[in-house]
């Protein structure tokens, strides 16, 4: 257990649980909307048209990067405790750093998936995405959520419960 201040980075099979929430997650978006704009719940049967790139390429690209820049992680990654951040100073990814370890991730695919199997290997987890965009994913610890609560004043948590 990591003493109080020190870094966690997340490992691979809890990256991995969070990735395949996040896969569950767009599939289950992405099929109506599929469905919706082409009457086909397959991919393969409307990868031709705009309509399909728009859906299966640029929403969950901008989706993703936005719960990144704005939450510090997906909802796969938010569920797993972790959160995605800037390697050197842990505050929330800039939109373009966040492009840019979105793209990383096609580049951690093409040698046979050796980009995401480096998160074994390296010392803080990182992946080629990683290191392609200079962040770090960080695994909070089981009472971040319990200490946030703890160090808002009684009257904002008040407020809150009206």
């Amino acid at each position: 257990m990591a003493g109080a201040g020190q870094v966690v980075y997340a490992g691979f099979f809890r990256r991995l649980a969070a990735m395949l929430v996040d896969t569950l997650l767009l599939f289950i978006l992405l099929t109506p909307l599929n469905y919706f704009f082409s009457g086909s719940t397959t991919i393969s049967e409307t990868a031709t048209t705009w309509g399909a790139l728009l859906i299966n390429d640029l929403l969950p690209m901008a989706l993703i990067i936005y719960f990144w820049v704005r939450y510090r992680g997906t909802p796969g990654k938010l569920l797993m405790d972790c959160q995605v951040v800037d390697a050197s100073t842990h505050n929330n990814l800039r939109p373009g750093q966040a492009l840019l370890r979105y793209v990383g991730y096609f580049l951690s695919l093409l040698p046979l998936g050796l980009g995401f199997l480096w998160i074994l290997w390296d010392k803080k987890h990182r992946g080629f995405h990683d290191l392609i965009a200079h962040t770090v994913v960080l695994r909070l610890p089981e009472d971040h959520y319990a200490a946030i609560e703890a160090d808002k004043p009684l009257e904002q948590l008040m407020k809150e419960l009206e």
